[in-house]
């Protein structure tokens, strides 16, 4: 409680009990250690035998004046720090945290040493060594302090931000996998502002602050899991932390991160879920001026683009492109806009490839995908209007329905699909037609490969259709009325 005093020839309670134990008048000695360690202010002491009258304690009196005396200190150590010369002020601290910091342990006295090494830019490394080596201290220091003491120790910083990133990605996963969802509310529904308000990433933002060393090693935190998980959320938080800086105008970071200006124009794009002619013009210009030399930064865009609600923008983008070149009796190959979002969609894609291989260099485009995948999706927007067309004819005019009795195969290669395809399913099953909901069923039947996660919204499905079978007599009686509903074709974005 008192430690650090005697460093400064200041008595104690240790002294004081010395003093009583060696002393033949102990009520003389209690009055002499008072007037040495009091309040040295002559009119003080005539003034306090009437607190003695009101029965208000010498101890109350003198720890309302210490209060009093750190606040003010308190307020003149700011004050310092913002008034003067650079090399002034900075002078007066250094010297008031030399003064004071052999009393860093004494409860009543902390704040103030804590205040003094907050506004440093520098604390000298002997202090932050012994504030980083005593728990307790390392715990109260302010954060400004902490960002001096991370930028030399990666694994104690990576310590801090490692359970935030699990919440991070705990957060995200729940939101996704969530059955709670609707239209007007889902995943991609909050604004990429409103996302970056979020706990984790106004923490890793305060933590970070203007270090760009702090800032380089969070980067390669996000780098180092997305390669060992394959976790896409990493590449949002990359994303958003980045943002969020750019949001709170921390130029020392924004100037020297190459994705700055790309991420913003992207995140533009992801506000308004679309890439309008203009911005799509300036992504271009970023990913064409990736000089010779400079390849490796599109290891990081590539980030930035494997991120989900980026990924979302460009899928919408691509199907409303589509559908425009429905109306225009034009061929995906033809046409230079999406081409550019099959590029973008491409490069995320292949992110983890390309930080996994160290091989940057953008990657080619399966033919497939221009030529028979992206005019099978046309040929669904054109069935859904044939198929809208077809419903206001008379019957006897009415064609046969042109939807498939099963999903193609090209929807079914990667699990993630077939996941979001059950979850589609476990919400519109009720609204399909028997057969072709027994036709999915089948289809969707989980192999011994499949994951647990899978499997258990299979069984989820299998749950709800066996709920809603009618009893033996109720099929007897009831004719059945096979509504000529389309199976919903899975956009392979999800």
């Amino acid at each position: 409680m008192f430690a650090g005093l005697q460093e400064l020839g200041v008595a104690n309670g240790e002294d004081l009990k010395e003093t009583l134990t060696n002393c033949t008048e102990p009520l003389k000695a209690i009055e002499q250690f008072q007037t040495e360690n009091g309040v040295l202010l002559p009119s003080l002491q005539s003034a306090l035998p009437f607190l003695d009258l009101h029965g208000t304690p010498r101890l109350e009196f003198h720890q309302s004046v210490f209060d009093e005396l750190r606040e003010k200190l308190l307020e003149r150590v700011s004050a310092i720090a913002s008034e003067g010369k650079v090399e002034e002020r900075y002078k007066k601290l250094e010297d008031l945290l030399e003064k004071s910091f052999s009393l860093v342990k004494m409860p009543s006295i902390q704040p103030v040493v804590m205040c003094v090494m907050k506004h440093l830019p520098k604390v000298p490394e002997k202090k932050l060594k012994l504030v980083m080596a005593d728990k307790d201290l390392y715990k109260a220091c302010a954060v400004e302090v902490k960002r001096q003491i991370w930028q030399d120790n990666q694994a104690l910083f990576g310590d801090e931000v490692s359970p935030l990133l699990k919440q991070y990605i705990l957060e995200k996963e729940n939101i996704l996998f969530s059955s709670d969802i609707s239209v007007l509310h889902n995943f991609f529904s909050p604004s990429p502002k409103t996302r970056r308000q979020g706990e984790v990433v106004q923490k890793l933002t305060q933590m970070i602050g203007k270090n760009v060393k702090l800032y380089d090693m969070v980067l390669q935190f996000l780098r180092t899991l997305f390669l060992r998980t394959r976790n896409v959320h990493y590449c949002t938080l990359r994303a958003e932390l980045l943002m969020s800086l750019h949001d709170l105008d921390i130029s020392e970071i924004c100037t020297v991160d190459p994705c700055h200006k790309f991420t913003w124009c992207l995140d533009a794009c992801i506000r308004e879920k679309f890439v309008d002619n203009k911005r799509a013009r300036e992504l271009q210009g970023f990913l064409d001026g990736v000089k010779k030399g400079q390849e490796q930064v599109l290891g990081d865009l590539s980030m930035i683009l494997c991120d989900p609600f980026a990924i979302n923008t460009l899928a919408l983008s691509t199907i409303r492109n589509l559908q425009e070149l429905v109306g225009q009796d034009t061929l995906p190959r033809e046409s230079p806009d999406l081409l550019l979002l099959l590029r973008m969609l491409s490069l995320g894609q292949g992110a983890w490839d390309m930080i996994d291989s160290q091989v940057f260099r953008e990657p080619k485009m399966e033919p497939e995908l221009i030529t028979k995948f992206l005019p099978m999706l046309m040929s669904f927007v054109v069935e859904d209007h044939t198929f809208a067309v077809d419903q206001k004819l008379p019957s006897e005019e009415k064609g046969p329905i042109p939807y498939p009795s099963s999903i193609p195969e090209a929807f079914t290669k990667k699990e993630n699909v077939h996941r979001h395809v059950l979850r589609l399913l476990l919400h519109l099953h009720h609204k399909m037609a028997p057969t072709k909901l027994e036709s999915l069923q089948k289809s969707l039947e989980p192999t011994k490969q499949t994951s647990e996660a899978v499997k258990d919204l299979y069984n989820q499905l299998n749950e709800k259709l066996e709920l809603r079978k009618p009893s033996p007599a109720q099929v007897a009686e009831t004719p059945s009325m096979e509504l000529p509903l389309p199976t919903v074709p899975t956009p392979a974005s999800l």
